[in-house]
């Protein structure tokens, strides 16, 4: 497979990562059902991000500087983590009990929990600014991926519309940068 072709396999990632979120935007908001299916498509937002995120730093960043590398494994990570906290959310909380809920929360699965959050929200923010310092991607979606994630990793202490805002703020700039990302594929960037 070429080069091109990966980064254009990675923008259909994006894209789907996209449409995912607007499923769980739209699922939240109750314009569609809470399903089994719903629920089992929410973590794929995540899964299918990670593919779109190591484009874009192949793509745009592996010659940048350390805090480019830095910026990219945190938010790299961060997403990774963020499946996992995306599968308890839908898949298990819905299954117990509001008890059993708190009592999760307050031991150490509510620790990972916050901390999957604040490593989100923090290397976004870097991961953003690091592509941003380099040529190509827009930067209006890198503005809507740093701002989208502020409320969706601050969930636990935001307003519903808040967070409903943030995933489709995530949404629209994910599938912004995967729009890039295919269009730019055979296109040589500036060293």
């Amino acid at each position: 497979m070429t080069l091109p072709n990966v980064y254009r396999a990675a923008a259909v990632a994006g894209l789907a990562s996209g449409l995912v979120l607007l499923v769980n935007t739209a699922k939240r908001a109750e314009l569609i059902p809470t399903s089994a299916a719903t629920q089992l498509v929410a973590p794929l937002a995540q899964v299918l991000a990670l593919g779109l995120v190591a484009a874009l730093f192949a793509r745009t960043g592996r010659r940048g500087s350390i805090f480019g590398v830095v910026a990219f494994g945190l938010n790299f990570t961060a997403i990774t983590l963020l499946v996992g906290v995306e599968f308890v959310l839908n898949l298990v909380f819905p299954r117990v009990d509001g008890a059993t809920v708190t009592s999760l929360r307050a031991g150490p699965l509510g620790v990972a929990l916050t901390v999957s959050s604040i490593l989100f929200l923090i290397s976004t923010a870097m991961f953003a600014a690091s592509l941003w310092h380099r040529e190509g991607p827009p930067r209006p979606a890198l503005i809507l991926y740093a701002v989208g994630a502020i409320p969706v990793s601050l969930r636990a202490a935001v307003p519903e519309a808040a967070l409903q805002a943030g995933l489709l703020l995530l949404a629209v700039a994910i599938g912004w940068l995967a729009l890039w990302l295919w269009s730019s594929a055979r296109e040589p960037l500036p060293a």
